[in-house]
């Protein structure tokens, strides 16, 4: 009987979840989304995909050849710029340029997804200029644009979109990534509560592996050499250069897992976007729903002895 009752309650409140999320905003065509990092990747297919929409993309660039590729494969709607969001000023100057084209309507949605992982590597392998980099753009310039432009996504009663990962929820590899992606939980934990009476949604995106210029292994597999290089001859003998072999190999083994439907990530980014209801997270990928989510809730000791399965072994020296 309460097997009967808990499946009905169940079933009542999946349906409910399911009209819920399938409520849209209305007048899409006026409203004007903001998304950074479209040179490429999701940022690149989410813009496409919002401009087919019917919405008013504004895609930031970090370079002209990015931006006259989009502009060739959208719509006259779809508007460029370039934007470097580590720099102060080019922040500014596109606040302005987003100022000037939304007017007293605001700015709906900013979709912070611009993001880089290289340098990466284990941790002693790295010099704080390594992590400072990867922040700079996770991290820092997220932080930046977003304070930017939240004036005008408040005028708007908009959404804030913001890029995190798996890897925000756990930490299995070394180097400012993973440091900045925790970061972005959080910063969008607190923002979600302070903009609440404002009306304006903060969503947060956490992808597991997908295959972009991010999780290149070419590029990849470069940058760990070139941190091995660069190691004094004592940390080389206390890891092995079996040690660097076997990175490189797991690796090459994550890589047979990486999705190449990049949709199942920008699909999310647009719910979050045109739903009248959004979720507050969002987790894309059956690794990160499967595997990557619910390790994040095991003890520390049985994900850490997990993890420890497939990590490489060091030869041990002090």
């Amino acid at each position: 009987m309460w097997l009967y009752v808990v499946a009905v309650l169940l079933g009542l409140f999946l349906l409910r979840r399911w009209h819920r999320e399938r409520q849209t905003v209305p007048r899409l065509s006026e409203k004007h989304v903001l998304i950074t990092g479209c040179d490429s990747g999701f940022g690149n297919l989410l813009a496409r995909q919002l401009d087919a929409r019917g919405l008013r993309v504004l895609a930031a660039c970090l370079t002209d050849a990015g931006a006259a590729q989009l502009r060739a494969a959208t719509s006259s709607r779809l508007q460029t710029v370039l934007l470097d969001v580590t720099s102060s000023k080019s922040i500014a100057d596109v606040t302005a340029w987003v100022r000037e084209r939304v007017g007293d309507q605001g700015l709906w949605g900013l979709v912070n997804n611009a993001g880089i992982a290289i340098p990466t590597a284990p941790n002693e392998w790295l010099t704080k200029e390594d992590f400072v980099k990867v922040l700079n753009v996770n991290l820092v310039g997220l932080v930046e644009v977003t304070l930017s432009l939240l004036p005008l996504v408040r005028r708007a009663r908009g959404r804030v979109v913001n890029m995190a990962s798996v890897m925000g929820r756990v930490s299995c590899f070394g180097g400012g990534y993973c440091i900045s992606k925790y970061g972005v939980e959080a910063f969008s934990d607190s923002l979600r509560l302070e903009m609440r009476n404002f009306g304006v949604k903060v969503s947060v995106i956490e992808p597991g592996y997908f295959k972009t210029m991010i999780t290149n292994i070419e590029n990849l597999e470069k940058n760990f050499h070139s941190s091995w290089e660069k190691l004094p001859e004592e940390i080389k003998a206390s890891y092995g250069e079996s040690y660097l072999r076997q990175f490189v190999g797991m690796l090459k083994v994550l890589q047979k897992g990486y999705n190449s439907n990049l949709s199942l990530v920008t699909n999310c980014m647009e719910h979050a976007l045109t739903s009248l209801h959004p979720r507050t997270r969002y987790s894309a990928g059956w690794d990160a729903k499967l595997l990557y989510l619910p390790i994040s809730y095991l003890p520390s000791a049985l994900s850490d002895a997990l993890f420890t399965l497939f990590y490489p072994k060091s030869v041990g020296k002090a």
